[in-house]
């Protein structure tokens, strides 16, 4: 509940702190936030876009919220994308199989590729107690300059160096009949897959041996080996589960959303899976909900902007303040702890107290 109550506020103090911005830029916060929310839930199309906009992001909120809850700190995310939905752009291209049978492999591949970009890391945390922050972000830019070779090099367009060929139709996660629901928005199938994770995930971490194994050694590594947990086998499980499904947001980001993969762009979403995550609380369901909020904000931004005229930048300072906040939950937490000591009745035994203190 805590936690719930620190997310929410973090929220409100980043639409104060936007509201505060318009007025200093001349506009009315009042008008920009309903445009803002209006861009993403306007019509079935915009709530459609909305959705897709999150999907990529409930895989990245949930491959660092996988991380955190077990002790580590995955910044790769955005590389173990970029090479899942490169394997997964490169299987879709190359097999012609039928479609019930190419796209579950494609996820699976998608998974795989983010899981093996994680199992460095993990390894070298687990066995060398290399620090998982350095390690990932630097493989962050070993994916970049793979991918950046790979892509000309093997799935080139046939006019265009600087991306691949696009996925056919029996490879895309497009789905006609989801389009049509949504107005003949972009959402897809990878929002379905999205879900599943995090039923998945979160019966993975509250109902199994393995998440308590997990989240043991998150909270205390020395203690969790005198227990006799593998110390280090659970650490490299969970790099490989988080970079998984960081791989699984790229399969939904460049063969749902998207119809092919370019180089030369390390896919923000990574980055901002942290932000989904810390909003999130860690917790699965938290993250869905986290993920969707900042799809709105994404999505109705250039809303925004196109009929108030409201720096689209102003919507990024607002997710920007609410990460911050969000960030500082132990700040959070003793604020909320300071206003519900003042407002709560001093007891008898408190007065006593108090007088044998005088």
């Amino acid at each position: 509940m805590r936690n719930t109550v620190i997310s929410l506020l973090a929220v409100l103090f980043g639409l104060l702190a936007g509201a505060i911005l318009m007025l200093v830029t001349g506009h009315q916060p009042i008008e920009g936030y309903r445009f803002l929310i209006e861009g993403g839930l306007k019509s079935p199309e915009r709530i459609g876009n909305t959705l897709a906009t999150g999907t990529p992001l409930i895989f990245t909120g949930l491959s660092v919220a996988f991380a955190f809850r077990t002790g580590l700190f995955n910044i790769g995310a955005a590389g173990q994308m970029l090479v899942g939905g490169f394997c997964a752009t490169a299987a879709g291209l190359t097999l012609d199989w039928s479609r019930p049978v190419l796209l579950p492999l494609m996820v699976v591949v998608g998974f795989l590729g983010g899981a093996l970009w994680a199992f460095i890391p993990g390894i070298m945390k687990a066995k060398f107690n290399v620090h998982e922050v350095v390690s990932t972000i630097m493989m962050n830019w070993v994916a970049y300059w793979t991918i950046y070779y790979a892509v000309p090099a093997y799935l080139k367009a046939d006019y265009l160096e600087t991306e691949s060929r696009p996925l056919p139709d029996y490879a895309s996660l497009k789905a006609p009949f989801l389009s049509d629901m949504f107005g003949g928005s972009y959402v897809n199938l990878g929002l379905f897959f999205a879900v599943a994770a995090v039923i998945i995930i979160a019966f993975i971490i509250n109902k199994t041996t393995l998440g308590y194994e997990l989240k043991a050694v998150g909270f205390n590594r020395h203690a969790a080996e005198y227990a006799g947990i593998p110390v280090s086998r659970s650490i490299i499980l969970s790099m490989l589960i988080s970079g998984g499904l960081a791989g699984l947001g790229g399969v939904a980001q460049y063969a749902g959303n998207a119809a092919n993969i370019q180089i030369g762009i390390l896919p923000t979403q990574g980055y901002d899976g942290i932000a989904v995550a810390l909003l999130g609380a860690n917790s699965p369901a938290g993250v869905l909900i986290s993920a969707l909020f900042f799809g709105l904000l994404y999505s109705g931004r250039g809303f925004m902007n196109a009929m108030t005229e409201i720096p689209p930048e102003i919507a990024d300072s607002i997710i920007a303040i609410i990460i911050y906040f969000a960030a500082t939950s132990v700040l959070m937490d003793r604020l909320i702890r300071w206003f519900a000591g003042r407002r709560r009745p001093a007891s008898p035994r408190d007065a006593v107290s108090g007088k044998e203190k005088g």
